[in-house]
C-alpha cells in the first residue's frame, strides 16, 4: 500500500522588506553600476569660443587686439538723458531754470532792500537856492520886467518909473514867480505887458495885481534893498502881501 503521507515541508526563510537603513547599506555594498561609472568620468572639455568679429568685419582671436581687449574694454557711458522729469511739465523752463530764476529774483530783492536800508542811514539833503542873492547894480536894469532870475531864484525884478502906478515912485520891486491860485509859474507876455498863468488862465499886471482868471489875490513881493557894495539885494525869506497892506512897507520897494 502506497504511503500517502506527504513529506513534511521544511519552512523556508521569511522575506522581510528592507527598511531605509538597510536599503542604504545594501546600496553602499552593491557593486557600482554603469551609470555610476559614467558619472565618475571627468567632463569632456568645451570647444573653444567662437572668434569675435571686429569693427572691420574680420574675425579675431582672443589674443588679438580686437579680441580679449575689445571684450574687456568697458562700454562707453550712456549719454546724459536730456528728457525732463515726469513731474516737470513747464512749457518754457525746466525745474533748474525756474530755481535759478527764483534765486536771482530773491538776490535782487535782497540787494534792493539792503540799498534802501543803507540810504536810510543818511539824511536827506535838499539843495535849494539861497534865500538871499545879489542881483547886480541898479544901472544894469531897464524899465519893465527883468526875467534873468526867474529860473534860478524864482524872482522877477521890475523897474518902474510911473508914480501913478506905484505909490513909492520910481524904483524896483521883486515879485515871486508863483501863481496864487495853485502855485504854477506864470509867463510874462511882453506884447500884452502882463503875467499869464498857463495852468488856469490867471492874469496879473506888472505890479503883481490880479485882474483875470481864478487867482484869489495878487502876487507876493520879496524884500529888496541895496548891499554894502551897491548891488541890489533880494531876500526871499521875507514876503509882502498886497491884501494885508504890506506893499507899503519900505523893504518891499527900492527907490531909485
Amino acid at each position: 500500500m502506497a504511503d500517502d503521507t506527504k513529506p513534511e515541508e521544511t519552512p523556508g526563510p521569511k522575506i522581510v522588506p528592507p527598511t531605509g537603513e538597510a536599503t542604504k547599506a545594501a546600496a553602499a555594498s552593491a557593486p557600482p553600476t554603469a551609470a555610476a561609472h559614467a558619472a565618475a568620468k571627468p567632463a569632456a572639455p568645451r570647444p573653444p569660443a567662437a572668434p569675435v568679429p571686429d569693427l572691420a568685419g574680420r574675425t579675431t582671436s582672443v589674443a588679438s587686439p580686437g579680441g580679449a581687449a575689445a571684450a574687456a574694454k568697458p562700454a562707453p557711458a550712456a549719454a546724459k538723458s536730456t528728457t525732463r522729469d515726469a513731474d516737470d511739465s513747464s512749457p518754457l523752463l525746466n525745474r533748474r531754470a525756474w530755481m535759478g530764476l527764483a534765486w536771482g529774483a530773491f538776490s535782487a530783492a535782497s540787494a534792493a532792500a539792503l540799498a534802501a536800508t543803507g540810504r536810510f542811514m543818511f539824511p536827506n539833503v535838499l539843495n535849494e537856492p539861497p534865500q538871499q542873492f545879489k542881483a547886480g547894480f541898479p544901472n544894469e536894469y531897464g524899465q519893465g520886467v527883468d526875467e534873468r532870475w526867474k529860473e534860478k531864484f524864482g524872482i522877477w525884478i521890475v523897474r518902474i518909473a510911473d508914480e501913478n502906478v506905484e505909490p513909492h515912485g520910481s524904483g524896483f520891486y521883486a515879485l515871486f514867480t508863483i501863481c496864487t491860485h495853485l502855485g504854477c509859474t506864470p509867463n510874462f507876455l511882453s506884447a500884452e505887458n502882463k503875467f499869464k498863468c498857463p495852468c488856469h488862465g490867471s492874469g496879473y499886471r506888472t505890479t503883481g495885481v490880479n485882474f483875470e482868471g481864478p487867482a484869489p489875490r495878487p502876487l507876493e513881493r520879496a524884500k529888496i534893498g541895496l548891499s554894502d557894495d551897491g548891488q541890489i539885494l533880494v531876500d526871499k525869506s521875507r514876503k509882502f502881501q498886497y491884501e494885508l497892506g504890506q506893499w507899503t512897507d519900505p523893504d518891499a520897494f527900492l527907490k531909485a
